[in-house]
């Protein structure tokens, strides 16, 4: 017999991504989050609630960690489809994501779960060897491992959870794993020299970084309890966009008028009182961090798309543990982008990512 069940109602299911407490419908705000259930039964839907103003969510789904299905969503309340007709009396384990980011120029942009219809019963999800957090930028939100090498369409389709470093980093070492990561931003500012486009601003609430007053009614600005979830390794992969900013115009606040702009000398040389401060903000971030996960591993990557940074970047680090005596935090260098591994949009494709997972994985694994 079909049932329909609430989100609510299945407490053997297991919610994975930051989201607030709320299951009556559980909102899905980030890159990677989404829900796992272990389920008997010959078929299993999901009722989905989907709003955007420009750019659509995507989702992908595994089953026995298999990758079954990706498809993007359209508006509107509606039930989808993720088996049928399988042994119903052999337990699949059923893994949901949201391949797209959270988008900080549309805030309506949500998938929301409400409830899954099925002919089986429900049993507890297994616990991980670890749980591993990513922190980044358009590398970690999966930019560019959808498409062909000539595509330039600045699009949710070219996303992508599943083929990301971050999703084969967590296969890897049999990890649980969330993404906290926008396209384009940075530890001081974005690409464009924006200093409202930086990382560490949001990372103390839900999901404070998308727009609007349906998103506070959500609660996505509120204060994240991080006691809900201790990752064992803090994972951040920022610097991208900060290198790229020494090379873009001014950004002009609106507000007041004010500039602000990463500048080079006449030399070409970077301006050392800008990288200074970049540095302290590095060392902010980290000590945020800690606060924020006081157990944690805390590495620091950079180099998929360039290492421009590096030597400061690494240095800044390097000064923090110095300063701090905090010998759980080091800086880790990932495999370059190269002609044969990129992906569209001159973004790392999936051969990248998957070089970035083993280079993580291995140095997990040596340090445990």
């Amino acid at each position: 017999m079909i049932a329909e069940t609430l989100i609510r109602d299945i407490p053997e299911l297991k919610v994975h991504g930051r989201t607030t407490s709320c299951l009556s419908p559980l909102t899905l705000f980030w890159t990677a989050s989404g829900f796992e259930c272990n389920v008997s039964g010959s078929e299993l839907w999901v009722e989905i609630e989907v709003t955007y103003d420009t750019f659509e969510p995507w989702f992908s789904y595994t089953i026995n960690e298999d990758w079954i299905g990706r498809q993007m969503l359209v508006k509107g309340r509606y039930w989808v489809p993720l088996f049928r007709g399988m042994n119903e009396r052999e337990i699949k384990n059923v893994h949901f994501y949201k391949d797209l980011q959270a988008m900080s120029d549309d805030g309506s942009s949500l998938i929301q779960i409400h409830a899954l219809r099925h002919d089986g019963m429900f049993y507890p999800v297994e616990e991980k060897c670890c749980k591993l957090e990513f922190i980044g930028d358009s590398i970690t939100s999966g930019e560019g491992l959808f498409g062909a090498k000539k595509e330039w369409d600045w699009i949710p389709m070219f996303f992508s959870a599943i083929k990301s470093y971050t999703y084969q980093t967590a296969q890897l070492l049999n990890g649980e794993y969330r993404v906290f990561s926008q396209s384009g931003w940075g530890i001081h500012s974005g690409w464009d020299n924006n200093i409202r486009s930086a990382i560490p601003q949001h990372y103390k609430e839900i999901c404070s970084l998308m727009p609007g007053k349906r998103i506070e009614q959500l609660g996505a600005k509120e204060p994240y309890d991080f006691t809900k979830w201790q990752p064992d390794w803090v994972i951040v992969n920022l610097g991208t966009n900060d290198a790229s900013a020494f090379d873009q115009p001014a950004w002009v606040d609106e507000a007041n008028g004010t500039l602000y702009k990463m500048r080079r000398n006449k030399d070409g040389s970077y301006n050392m009182q800008d990288i200074c401060v970049l540095q302290q903000e590095v060392k902010d971030f980290i000590q945020l961090l800690r606060t924020c996960n006081p157990k944690a591993h805390i590495l620091w990557c950079y180099g998929m798309i360039g290492i421009e940074l590096q030597p400061w970047l690494r240095e800044a680090v390097e000064d923090y543990v110095q300063q701090t005596n905090d010998t759980n935090v080091a800086y880790l260098q990932l495999p370059a982008m190269t002609e044969q591994s990129s992906g569209s949009r001159e973004h790392p494709g999936f051969a990248c990512h998957r070089q970035a997972a083993q280079v993580l994985t291995e140095y997990i694994r040596n340090q445990q």
